[in-house]
């Protein structure tokens, strides 16, 4: 009887895949990282982020574009834009300039970044700015300073009627602008229209009344944003259809009128058994875009994507030990991690969100279904669902020899969620965070971007006179 934990992953899922195998030990590597490795030069709770999957990402989202637009002829332009609100960390908007993404925003201090990058030199005046989102007084103020500082291709997506009043008070200088449809939400939402965007009626009447006439606004982008991304159903085919039409009454008034900006991001591999057609999802859109077009005899668009989760989200991971076992009754195993679910990946606690789990090592021990557990007091403190039927199967808890856990693709929002480093529940403190690359030579070379968080710092934050050391 095959009862080892490899004989469960192999006869449930396709194994090995393209960034999970083992080493001639039996262990995992992630994008052939050696993940012991990891663990014995840093030690455990840890969290990483492998750049190169980065640039992996973007070249992939650009080839199913650049074939379906090929293919059917689309004679307008492609532009993957990268949505810093996923993960603002340098390294992470450093590499998605250096693979040539333009960026999305989201608030004053997302402008901030801009203009530390454009400063810098990292960010050239060539890229694209899309400032998305509600904009409050510091957020127009940081749009207009960074417009008045020289950056042209910085383009505002119109929210609301208000804050184009207060665009239009602060400018000296011409600016490209856009437009945010209020889209409809999914039936299963409490709400029918999102809350962010002027209504699908009165997009042409805002552009007629306020915009064409206006000297200082050229209006370059209508913007199609999806609550749910990008998904393969009736409910998204039918929110773009109406989007591409309104486009269409759009630019027969507005002839400078020339971007569709598609939000709303694609999804990333939660299991092992994750399956998307990417290409096909795109080559509907392009259809879509070139047939709602022909049909209204006007250009076609450029077409800009957001990409968020998909950019970063499966460039990171999270390791941790389990430190002991508890068995509470007859039926349930507790493994204890060293770490805590809720402040290291709050989505699984927070909108249940699934990461692939893996064990690190001891793959040839026989299997056993457990919970795992994390270290605050709190009874929401755990994990306890896989693909295997609601369940989690792991190797067997070994007293001698510890078992290390990854959770992989975790790489956009759990900072932003969670908070990195400062005050969290139980005073648990952030994990380890390393930074891993490859050299000119193909060589993994690993940087502790920060360590754990130390009892000085949190006694500093929360007001208390630091210990000696």
């Amino acid at each position: 009887m095959k009862n080892r934990y490899i004989d469960l992953v192999e006869q449930t899922f396709d194994f090995p895949q393209a960034e999970f195998k083992r080493d001639e030990k039996g262990e995992l590597k992630f994008h052939d990282i050696p993940l012991m490795d990891v663990i014995e030069k840093f030690g455990t709770p840890l969290k990483f982020f492998y750049l190169p999957v980065i640039g992996e990402q973007i070249a992939e989202a650009r080839g199913w574009f650049k074939e379906s637009m090929e293919r059917h002829n689309y004679t307008a332009d492609y532009h993957y834009c990268y949505v810093t609100k996923s993960n603002h960390f340098s390294h992470v908007i450093k590499e998605t300039i250096k693979q040539g993404a333009h960026l999305e925003t989201s608030s004053a201090y997302d402008i901030a970044i801009m203009s530390s990058l454009y400063q810098e030199g990292v960010l050239k005046g060539d890229r694209f700015i899309v400032c998305n989102g509600f904009k409050t007084e510091p957020y127009i103020d940081a749009i207009v300073e960074l417009r008045h500082g020289g950056y042209k291709n910085i383009i505002p997506v119109i929210d609301n009627h208000l804050e184009f009043e207060k665009l239009d008070e602060r400018l000296n200088e011409p600016i490209n602008i856009g437009i945010r449809i209020a889209s409809e939400e999914e039936p299963k939402f409490e709400f029918y229209t999102s809350r962010l965007g002027l209504g699908y009626k009165n997009i042409v009447p805002f552009f007629l009344e306020q915009i064409k006439d206006n000297a200082k606004f050229n209006l370059k982008m209508l913007h199609f944003f999806v609550n749910t991304g990008i998904r393969d159903n009736a409910y998204y085919w039918s929110e773009l259809n109406k989007c591409l039409r309104v486009y269409c009454e759009l630019k027969k008034e507005a002839p400078e009128l020339d971007s569709l900006n598609i939000g709303g991001g694609f999804p990333i591999k939660n299991s092992l058994s994750f399956d998307f057609d990417y290409a096909y999802i795109v080559d509907e859109i392009i259809q879509q875009i070139k047939m709602v077009c022909a049909e209204y005899d006007v250009p076609l668009p450029h077409v800009f994507t957001e990409f968020g989760s998909f950019t970063v989200g499966e460039a990171g991971g999270a390791l941790y030990s389990v430190l002991f076992q508890k068995r509470q009754n007859d039926r349930e195993k507790w493994n204890m991690i060293d770490s805590s679910f809720m402040t290291t990946l709050p989505d699984t606690w927070a909108i249940n969100k699934r990461f692939i789990m893996l064990p690190v090592n001891l793959w040839e021990n026989e299997y056993e279904r457990v919970f795992l557990g994390g270290l605050t007091c709190d009874s929401d403190d755990y994990y306890n669902s896989e693909q295997h039927i609601n369940a989690i199967y792991l190797p067997k808890y070994s007293k001698t020899k510890p078992l290390h856990l990854g959770f992989f693709n975790t790489g956009a929002y759990q900072e932003s969620i969670g908070g990195f480093g400062g005050i969290q529940h139980c005073l648990t403190p952030s994990p380890k965070y390393v930074v891993i690359d490859k050299d000119e030579s193909g060589n993994f070379k690993y940087e502790l971007f920060r360590d754990t968080e130390s009892a000085n710092t949190m006694l500093s934050i929360l007001g208390y006179k630091s210990r000696k050391e």
